[in-house]
């Protein structure tokens, strides 16, 4: 039985996730990249994402990413390995977060007692994540762990993103959503990505996007103008609780006034990057 209040993992987990995701939408990632002979936007993110599990091939990276067409991932892997090593990938990915939180916190956030209590609490609550079945997690997790305070809240902000990731992806081949389909049902609730950055980043086209909305009209997931219906509100719903279930041990672990108090941490950190400019205005959002 759960000793935090209901929802709590996930409003942290949203805070950190979202304050992680920072990196792939930054000019730095773009100039570290680009120093080392990437200069495409998604050669650089599958890239720097994948790198920790080695110079893979597309096949290992669709499974674990999920809802990108496996076309795309095609065209740049396994070829950027040999431009840029997993190892050089990893390291350019940790400068573009250094330069990026500095840019869009300011120095006296990444000195702060604030920062170096948020990186000891979501280490903390790393403790507790497991290996098995999260293929991203597990890679991350036998990453060092940073020495500079804002460094190691982003790499434990990264371990968590990914250990609850992993699980979501379970959760989503349970519910017998393939990839393109998860995508446009939680494009349905709002709170998704907008389906010109579903084209943009995940290499899907509106044929695409056409044939997944009918497959979710047919299911009933979705009605006649592409809103969802009670039974895909409810879908999505429960997607979110079996997540929040297989995602629960990192935030038992740290505790509920941990939980909190990381949570608060998090979103004040997250509201000063989101005030800087962090992400596109048209990142979210049904149209």
């Amino acid at each position: 039985m759960s000793t935090l209040p209901p929802r709590a993992g996930r409003r942290c987990h949203n805070a950190l996730n979202t304050l992680h995701s920072t990196v792939y939408f930054s000019p730095d990632l773009a100039e570290q990249y680009a120093a080392l002979g990437v200069d495409d936007w998604s050669g650089a993110y599958f890239a720097s994402r994948a790198a920790a599990m080695g110079a893979v091939g597309p096949g290992p990276v669709t499974a674990a990413f999920y809802n990108f067409d496996h076309r795309l991932i095609a065209r740049y892997l396994p070829a950027v390995w040999s431009t840029v090593s997993p190892g050089a990938a990893l390291d350019a990915r940790l400068r573009a977060a250094d330069a990026t939180l500095r840019r869009l916190l300011g120095e006296a956030a990444i000195a702060s007692p604030e920062m170096a209590e948020a990186a000891k609490l979501a280490l903390r609550a790393t403790e507790a994540c497991t290996r098995h079945s999260r293929p991203l997690y597990a890679a991350h997790a036998d990453l060092p762990v940073p020495e500079e305070p804002h460094l190691a809240f982003w790499h434990a902000a990264t371990l968590l993103r990914e250990h609850r990731g992993d699980g979501h992806m379970a959760a989503l081949l349970t519910a017998g959503l393939d990839p393109l389909e998860s995508v446009v049902s939680h494009t349905a609730t709002g709170r998704g990505m907008s389906p010109r950055w579903v084209m943009t980043t995940r290499g899907w086209v509106d044929a695409d996007l056409d044939a997944a909305r009918e497959r979710l009209r047919l299911r009933g997931v979705l009605d006649a103008d592409g809103e969802l219906t009670e039974t895909g509100t409810a879908l999505r719903a429960e997607l979110e609780e079996t997540t929040d279930r297989m995602d629960a041990a990192p935030y038992e672990h740290l505790g509920a006034a941990g939980v909190e108090r990381l949570t608060e941490l998090g979103r004040g950190f997250l509201a000063s990057a989101a005030s800087a400019g962090a992400f596109p205005d048209d990142l979210i959002g049904r149209g």
